[in-house]
């Protein structure tokens, strides 16, 4: 499955949801978002109206890890 091109870091952080993630703050132009489930993760992402293609891979990259998930099987969880 292709990365999305057009997701804003609110749409993300929204996503993430699923998984447990909730914003715990905001400072300056990025949130901290944060779960519990699989322990205590934290991650950053710019609250940008487009993320570039590298920083999302990066984050979603870091989100399959904490979840022992293949990236693609990650967005299909997020994203359908």
């Amino acid at each position: 499955m292709r990365l999305p091109r057009d997701l804003s870091g609110r749409d993300l952080a929204r996503a993430l949801t699923i998984l447990g993630y909730r914003i715990t703050r905001q400072t300056g132009s990025h949130l901290r978002l944060t779960t519990q489930q699989g322990g205590e993760h934290h991650i950053t992402i710019p609250d940008h109206d487009y993320l570039r293609v590298g920083t999302l891979a990066a984050i979603l990259d870091e989100v399959a890890t904490h979840f022992g998930l293949e990236r693609t099987e990650l967005l299909k969880r997020l994203f359908g």
